[in-house]
């Protein structure tokens, strides 16, 4: 890559920046060494006059004639400066260094291949001319980097290493980063201190059309700059380079639309409809309308200039709706109505705009789409309604198998990390009836191997030959484990699941018991709802476990930003606790990763669904799952609706897979009888006796096995059948009591059935079957019990 490139291509990267770093990306982005124009004979004299020129190089002369025949070769180049003669050698090899520019070198000079990388790298430091960042990464001129770092800025340099050192970065990432710092310096002319991120930037893109991914330091390098504040502090290099939130013309111009008109009127649309939407939302709107509906027109229909559609053009575009294709085949669209109401909105809009603003005159027309045609969206609902039903159906009854299967895959990794990290490297060993060998990566058998950082735990099935990295594969499995508990006990969504930050966890202690209530709080990832939720014994543990996983050893969780992909911003540091290490770095687990995650669970118990196919799971199946639990449990369905953060209760009606009309009927029918008598009076704050009867709600849930959870005003929905409601939690202390109860139940079974009582066995079976089931989640809260774990809950008072 020339200089030039490189120069533009740091303008480029600028437009990304914030104000401060363009204005800074001003200045040129390289510029001329001291000997740009020099004769040879002076050019020869500054490097002898190097400190790093050998001793060898400098008595047998070879140094001087190896260095006057490379001076010789670049002036065989045309170019009226040494720049412009070593760009002219880049670009006839494109950069490459072994089999390009060293092979023409021996060739021409006559010289050995053992010393040339030494004199080119003298001329380097003298800056007679500046190469590519592809050379260098062709050359990879490792100890010319650590001379350079001697000659320029050193000072800086050494300081930038030793941060690198307190942010917790290993000997080898910082040194791909210091060797990354060390390369803009020789290519953009500057010292350390002038630096910023255009120069970056310009690196970062000369490896993307090549490599695809971005070198490895670069992330390292970015930090180092933030910490000598030459980068705006808080910014990162994921958050620079991941896209933004477009303008409205630049999305509807992806499509290029021919239409002048259609165009303006389409941005002029979305604009006006872009204020009352989330990023994610808005983004699928104009994919419809833009894409999906006029693009399409007029790629079948070419010429058409108006929003007033012939009949049989809307007829063809609604045909060509119906399908899509995937892989060759056409399948039936599942959006078609949804894509049908859309399209009708946009012109019933303008319409109605017209008749208040007579700018949008011209654009009102007659609707392509008539009220009938839409008539199939509440069938279609009730058909995509019912499949969900069913597959909720499905998975429900494998859930307490999905759990088990996610603790054991946690608690086995675990065994299977701490023999490993035991034995010795190379040395056979057995776990479980299976044996291993422990074995590292191949490079960290090279020498110098101390400077590589700690390295991969990985072990050799002896058995089948496979190499398994066992760190991560831990790793994997407490994660898999994480999110399967924490979804099946709050029901949150997934993007709800990646923001929660340890100040998520609040209590609450009771002034008359001082009993202390956890809290979970959910920020609203969808309709703005925030909400607080009830932390059970087995969620407490679980939550535990992971704050102990994510602090480090002075006892605070890292700060570290989550992207949103939706709303295509990223927020502010703080203490995440989904989040894991990736190399030296924390980040916050994606969120394409946690699908995985849940399905490697799957794969483990043999599950498959009635096709035979192996079943699998997705974040939202957990949040239906645990709302048609909570309300087939006798949980209110207004009050679940609550938990789950719906605005609407029908929302909620259409999560629970299992409740039968008749009573959503009744229930709603008794709802809103009682909003309509309710008296006004109630629409105020609450005295100071309504609000110790609340308090002292908590104090009456205290019953033999541990408390009940029901929520606040809600009457007992079993008769007190304690052992048999979802709403006891029990208490770890009330073990011995729940078995002994389990033990009686059995004599009581058995005696029933000498007795021939069948309706009584029945009605016992079912106590015992639930008190077994709590007895089995106590177990499982004491085994995944991470010890005495202080998770730093903040105290909630209400407001006097």
């Amino acid at each position: 890559m020339s200089t030039t490139s490189t120069q533009q291509s740091a303008t480029t990267a600028s437009s990304s920046l914030s104000a401060n770093d363009a204005a800074a990306s001003a200045t040129p982005a390289w510029r001329p060494g001291p000997f740009d124009s020099a004769e040879v004979e002076t050019i020869l004299n500054a490097i002898e006059k190097l400190p790093t020129w050998t001793q060898r190089l400098d008595r047998s002369k070879r140094g001087r004639r190896d260095a006057a025949a490379i001076l010789t070769w670049l002036e065989l180049a045309p170019g009226a400066t040494w720049q412009d003669r070593w760009e002219f050698y880049e670009t006839k090899y494109e950069g490459k260094w072994i089999g390009g520019i060293v092979d023409d070198l021996i060739a021409a000079t006559g010289r050995g291949r053992s010393d040339l990388p030494v004199v080119l790298g003298c001329l380097i430091q003298v800056r007679l001319f500046r190469p590519s960042y592809d050379f260098l990464c062709s050359f990879k001129p490792v100890s010319i980097y650590r001379k350079i770092r001697a000659l320029v800025s050193p000072e800086l340099f050494l300081k930038t290493e030793h941060a690198g050192k307190e942010m917790g970065m290993a000997p080898r990432p910082l040194g791909q980063a210091l060797n990354i710092l060390t390369s803009l310096v020789i290519t953009t002319g500057k010292p350390l201190e002038e630096i910023g991120a255009s120069d970056l930037l310009a690196f970062r893109d000369a490896h993307a059309p090549t490599d695809r991914r971005v070198p490895s330091g670069t992330y390292g390098a970015w930090l180092l700059l933030v910490d000598l504040g030459q980068i705006e502090s808080g910014t990162t290099l994921e958050s620079v380079s991941r896209p933004g939130q477009r303008p409205v013309d630049e999305l509807v111009d992806w499509y290029r639309i021919k239409s002048p008109s259609v165009r303006e009127v389409l941005i002029r649309y979305l604009r006006e409809r872009r204020a009352g939407m989330d990023y994610s939302t808005f983004r699928e709107r104009v994919t419809v309308l833009v894409g999906t509906f006029w693009a399409d027109i007029e790629k079948h229909h070419p010429g058409i200039d108006s929003l007033h559609l012939p009949e049989d053009v809307a007829i063809a575009w609604k045909e060509r709706l119906r399908y899509v294709d995937r892989g060759g085949e056409r399948v039936p669209r599942k959006s078609y109505f949804d894509v049908l109401m859309k399209v009708r909105s946009f012109y019933l809009d303008i319409a109605e705009w017209a008749l208040e603003d007579p700018s949008w005159a011209r654009w009102a027309v007659p609707c392509p789409i008539r009220r009938g045609e839409t008539e199939g969206l509440s069938k279609s609902r009730k058909v995509l309604k019912a499949a969900m039903h069913q597959r909720i159906r499905e998975r429900l009854p494998h859930l307490p198998r999905m759990v088990d299967a996610a603790e054991t895959w946690k608690d086995d990794a675990a065994r299977l990390l701490e023999a490993t990290e035991r034995t010795a490297i190379d040395v056979t060993f057995e776990h479980d009836g299976r044996r291993y060998q422990r074995t590292v990566p191949a490079k960290s058998r090279r020498p110098g191997d101390s400077n590589r950082g700690t390295p991969r735990v990985l072990a050799i099935d002896l058995a089948t030959g496979e190499t398994i990295d066992v760190g991560n594969q831990e790793d994997r499995a407490f994660w898999a484990w994480a999110c399967v508990e924490t979804f099946r006990h709050t029901g949150t969504r997934i993007e709800e699941l990646l923001e929660l930050t340890h100040l998520a966890l609040v209590s609450y202690r009771l002034p008359d018991t001082g009993e202390v209530v956890p809290l979970l709080q959910i920020v609203p990832s969808k309709n703005g709802e925030e909400r607080l939720l009830l932390v059970t014994p087995e969620l407490a543990s679980v939550l535990a476990s992971i704050v102990q996983r994510v602090r480090t050893p002075e006892g605070t969780i890292p700060l570290v930003a989550r992207y949103d992909g939706h709303e295509r911003t990223t927020g502010p540091e703080l203490p995440h606790l989904f989040q894991r290490q990736f190399g030296w770095r924390r980040q916050v687990i994606s969120p394409g990763t946690v699908p995985n995650l849940l399905n490697e669970v799957l794969a483990r118990t043999g599950l498959t669904d009635r096709a035979g196919r192996p079943l699998h799971c997705t974040p939202h199946d957990f949040r239906r799952m645990f709302s048609t639990e909570a309300v087939t449990g006798g949980l209110p369905i207004h009050i679940a609706a609550k938990i789950l953060g719906h605005a609407n209760i029908n929302t909620t009606e259409g999560y629970t897979a299992v409740f039968q009309d008749d009573l959503i009927h009744s229930y709603r029918a008794f709802v809103d009888r009682r909003r309509s008598t309710r008296p006004s009076e109630e629409y105020r704050e609450p005295t100071a006796e309504e609000w110790i009867e609340f308090q002292q709600h908590f104090a009456l849930r205290k019953l033999e096995l541990g408390d009940c959870g029901r929520p606040y005003g809600t009457p007992c929905a079993h008769e007190h059948a304690c052992v048999r409601c979802p709403m006891l939690r029990v208490d770890p202390r009330a073990k011995g009591r729940l078995q002994e109860i389990i033990a009686n139940l059995t004599e009581r079974i058995e005696e029933a059935r000498a007795n021939g009582w069948l309706g009584e066995i029945e009605g016992l079976k079912t106590s015992q079957t639930a008190a077994i089931s709590k007895l089995a989640s106590l177990n499982r809260a004491e085994r995944n019990k991470p010890g005495r774990t202080e998770l730093g809950l903040p105290s909630t008072r209400r407001n006097s």
